[in-house]
């Protein structure tokens, strides 16, 4: 039976009515919120580049627009965004994993500067093959963290000459008051029977201090060179691959003097015929500083153990010493510049404190890391992983060129 209408209304009309006029305020609300989003994204100092899945930009902000990540693009009038972007975008959508780096850009036309462009990208999937790439300007920390390598490289190469000089002249003293008859003694021959007087007893102890403390600083000057340039005071070398057997071999024969000295004995073990990538004099000071370092704080008639191993990803090349071990409160601040665990042994042996930050820069360039497990008075093992491929699809770790600043149309996605 019909329901009783007596003003005779269409209640369905109405309600449909109604839902449209709903409907049109949802749609005004999603649209004013597209453009307070709009707004804020153009607002940001961070440039924001939104790619679809044929790598075409669809939302640039200004200040994207401002560094200069957008190229010429294919045909007349359309943008593109520039090689570097294009790639970190390909790598999300195939991994699906978030990727950052950090680099220094040239400036393109409209972009000029006395210095490269620095950015921090960021990029992150957004589904169906959008990717978006943050970037942010960090061109003044770049500038200042090359001023502070430059001063550290000039005072290095300026502190060579002398640190030289003194050597040659503690060693001239050390021969000039040698025992009599002594290889190399150019002083006076003392009569036979006759011990030497407490003056030239006392130079010749004083010069013998001279002559090793000289060397140490010329060490720490070294390393101090070594450590600027692995920081990018020089371009680093394209990988090659590096024979770890090779590696090894090399580091037995550098350290053999120093085990000796010490009696600790280095035995070899683990997987033959491995290979890395990256530089072969880098990774053999790396290896290198790690087996001096486990030398070092070693009792005598001990054991290091250089072992190697690895998968399809990976090597991995592992230190392991009987010493005197880390405090836990220690282990993460070992690979700190000059930083010492134990800073009476570290006098005794001479160590400037900066092994174990080149040996963390090293992996760092080659796209590694180096670990460490250690009990206190039980030994330390000290851990290099490198990649086990050749980083074919890797970013450039260098300037990349090409980069033209313009203007860019947004257009909906």
């Amino acid at each position: 039976m019909a329901r009783w209408n007596p003003q005779g209304v269409d209640r369905s009309a109405s309600v449909r009515a109604w839902m449209r006029g709903r409907a049109a305020m949802a749609e005004d609300e999603q649209a004013a919120l597209a453009g307070v989003g709009r707004r804020a994204i153009d607002s940001l100092r961070a440039g924001v580049v939104v790619l679809d899945g044929d790598d075409v930009p669809v939302l640039v902000n200004p200040a994207a627009r401002a560094m200069g990540l957008l190229r010429t693009g294919p045909t007349p009038g359309s943008v593109a965004a520039h090689p570097l972007i294009r790639t970190l975008a390909g790598q999300v959508r195939r991994t699906g994993v978030r990727r950052e780096i950090e680099l220094d850009l040239p400036r393109g036309r409209d972009n000029a500067g006395p210095d490269p462009l620095g950015v921090h990208l960021r990029a992150m999937g957004l589904g169906s093959g959008f990717v978006a790439v943050e970037a942010a300007d960090v061109t003044e920390s770049h500038r200042l963290a090359r001023v502070r390598r430059d001063f550290v490289a000039n005072v290095s190469h300026e502190l060579k000459t002398p640190i030289g000089a003194l050597q040659l002249l503690a060693e001239a003293l050390l021969d000039a008051t040698g025992p009599a008859g002594s290889v190399g003694s150019v002083g006076p021959a003392s009569p036979v029977g006759v011990e030497p007087a407490g003056d030239l007893v006392a130079a010749r102890r004083f010069a013998e201090r001279i002559q090793k403390e000289s060397t140490r600083l010329g060490r720490l000057v070294q390393e101090l060179l070594e450590l600027t340039r692995l920081q990018g005071a020089e371009p680093q070398p394209p990988p090659e691959p590096v024979a770890v057997d090779w590696v090894v071999a090399e580091v037995i024969d550098r350290t053999r003097t120093a085990a000796a000295a010490r009696r600790v004995q280095v035995e070899v073990a683990g997987e033959r015929d491995l290979t890395v990538y990256g530089n072969d004099s880098q990774i053999a000071t790396a290896v290198a500083n790690l087996v001096d370092n486990a030398i070092a704080y070693s009792g005598e008639d001990t054991t290091v153990t250089v072992a190697t191993r690895g998968d399809a990803e990976h090597i991995e090349i592992a230190v392991t010493d009987q010493g005197i071990g880390i405090a836990p409160n220690d282990v993460d601040r070992i690979f700190e510049r000059f930083y010492r665990a134990d800073q009476a042994r570290s006098r005794a042996t001479g160590g400037t404190g900066l092994g174990l930050a080149i040996v963390k820069h090293i992996a760092s360039n080659h796209g590694g890391r180096v670990e460490v497990s250690s009990t206190l008075g039980g030994g330390s093992t000290f851990t290099l992983r490198l990649p086990a491929r050749p980083p074919d699809d890797l970013l450039p770790s260098g300037p990349v060129g090409g980069i033209e600043a313009g203007t860019a149309e947004l257009r909906p996605a």
